[in-house]
């Protein structure tokens, strides 16, 4: 599993290096912890997916509610990973951080499980096709795979 997160962190930050020049160039091409936080408050008060919503809860320990601005603006550490993850300054570890992240820059399939799960079923149904199961032509697939999701970013 620990191969497929370092492909979705991958991707997210392939996402990020594209949206940081797109709709919220402000917000992300210099992130901050601020600035995260407000743009994070900016999409969720747009009708997010209830997965969405999911991943706020975790990470935030509270629910998206539009009348508790101040109790979330208090929650600018919680940026932090995902700030220094933008900048390539570490490599986030907490999943729910990972997931924002992915939020943020608009990256599908999110969140991990859903990413998770396309890439095992892509991989399974290359390796079924072909009649081969052992493992290096599996992790060859796979990696045939994400290069068809990467081309899609360029």
């Amino acid at each position: 599993m620990s191969n497929i997160l370092k492909e979705y962190k991958k991707a997210i930050k392939i996402k990020y290096e594209i949206e940081k020049q797109g709709k919220y160039f402000d917000y992300l091409y210099s992130p901050s912890r601020a600035k995260l936080r407000d743009l994070c408050w900016l999409i969720f008060e747009n009708n997010p997916a209830q997965d969405d919503l999911n991943v706020f809860r975790n990470l935030f320990s509270l629910d998206f509610d539009h009348s508790k601005k101040n109790k979330f603006k208090e929650q600018k550490d919680k940026f932090r990973p995902i700030e220094t993850f933008f900048k390539g300054e570490t490599d986030p570890t907490n999943i729910d951080a990972i997931n924002m992240a992915a939020i943020m820059v608009d990256f599908e399939p999110r969140p991990f499980k859903k990413f998770y799960d396309t890439y095992k079923i892509e991989g399974t149904k290359e390796i079924e096709s072909t009649g081969k199961k052992n493992a290096i032509t599996h992790h060859s697939k796979r990696r045939k795979y994400l290069s068809k999701f990467y081309s899609y970013f360029f």
